[in-house]
């Protein structure tokens, strides 16, 4: 998964040396991008990693060029991203999918 991506961006505690923050994009570097798993352990939740990774994410060299940036969120942090300018207004656009694994429909 990580060989594949095109953008990644962690934060480490360095007193324990764990990982507590992570977020990464794909991107064809002009049309589109999609930031996928952006993850703070709950222990580090509400202390700001999470807007710093989504900060680090999109001034990233890689995306600086690209016309759109998508993101998949749960209904509750739909306020968190439109920080950053992101809406859910995405005309008549529906997200779809097609999986192997079932569990996943």
């Amino acid at each position: 998964m990580l060989a594949r991506t095109d953008v990644v961006v962690g934060i480490v505690d360095t007193a324990s040396d764990k990982l507590v923050g992570f977020a990464r994009a794909i991107t064809d570097g002009t049309f589109l991008a999609v930031v996928l798993d952006v993850i703070v352990h709950p222990t580090y939740r509400r202390t700001g990693l999470g807007a710093r990774l989504i900060e680090e994410l999109l001034t990233s060299p890689e995306l600086a060029d690209v016309d759109s940036i998508e993101l998949v969120c749960q209904p509750e942090l739909v306020g968190f991203y439109q920080r950053w300018g992101f809406t859910n207004s995405v005309g008549r656009s529906l997200l779809m999918r097609r999986t192997k694994n079932p569990l996943l429909a």
